[in-house]
């Protein structure tokens, strides 16, 4: 079990808080609203009213303890820069911080951020990317030029081995893991046959991975 501070409890540090929680981890939720704090008691670890910028509450709660921050402060760019340097300064082994655009993520990035994201912006790519290919079922950005992409099977893999297919030499992308209905296999062998109803999780190139897009 992790421990996970999340400052900023507003639609998406809420949900992260939430969720976290609900798979079985430690978290700590933090933000000024005392309806928002009050409203999350009950579906976190521990439900804190205060202002994170102040260097000695976030002393206080001990944050240098937890192995992950996650910076949610979406409209006030200045805050979620100071909390994000703060709990660098701290000692917080990881922080993860949300961005408003590339420029804030930039900042972010400068400021010590291990990790940063941009809801809209992925959100917005998995749409996009789900609309342009009826084969494309998600699509989660690794860094700018590479992609882990889970997609439905080509009609000319139905049926055939990864060998027969030999999806690596073909379209430059490997593939990590195949969901065949509720189980699922992490490391595929050339003699696994690919079915209609499977799911691939492949990674690579974009530029390899969009060969795949345009082939459906």
């Amino acid at each position: 079990m992790k421990q996970f501070a999340v400052i900023g409890c507003g639609r998406f540090g809420s949900s992260v808080a939430r969720t976290l929680y609900g798979v079985g981890h430690d978290v700590l939720a933090i933000d000024q609203d005392e309806d928002v704090i009050k409203e999350l008691a009950d579906a976190v670890t521990h439900a804190v009213q205060m202002d994170a910028i102040d260097e000695s509450s976030l002393k206080s709660l001990g944050i240098r303890n937890y192995d992950v921050a996650v910076i949610a402060i979406g409209s006030d760019i200045q805050s979620s820069i100071l909390i994000t340097l703060l709990a660098k300064e701290l000692g917080v082994k990881y922080v993860v911080a949300k961005a408003q655009n590339e420029l804030h993520a930039k900042i972010l990035y400068k400021t010590g951020a291990d990790r940063v994201v941009l809801p809209e912006r992925e959100m917005g790519v998995r749409v996009a990317h789900n609309l342009v290919s009826s084969n494309i079922i998600d699509y989660i950005e690794l860094a700018p030029d590479y992609s882990i992409v889970e997609i439905t099977p080509l009609k000319e893999w139905v049926g055939k081995s990864l060998k027969d297919i030999n999806i690596r030499v073909k379209y430059g992308v490997n593939i990590m893991a195949i969901k065949q209905k509720s189980e699922i296999n992490i490391s595929p062998s050339a003699q696994d046959v690919i079915y209609q109803e499977d799911v691939i999780v492949v990674v690579g190139h974009n530029n390899d991975i969009q060969k795949i897009e345009k082939k459906s």
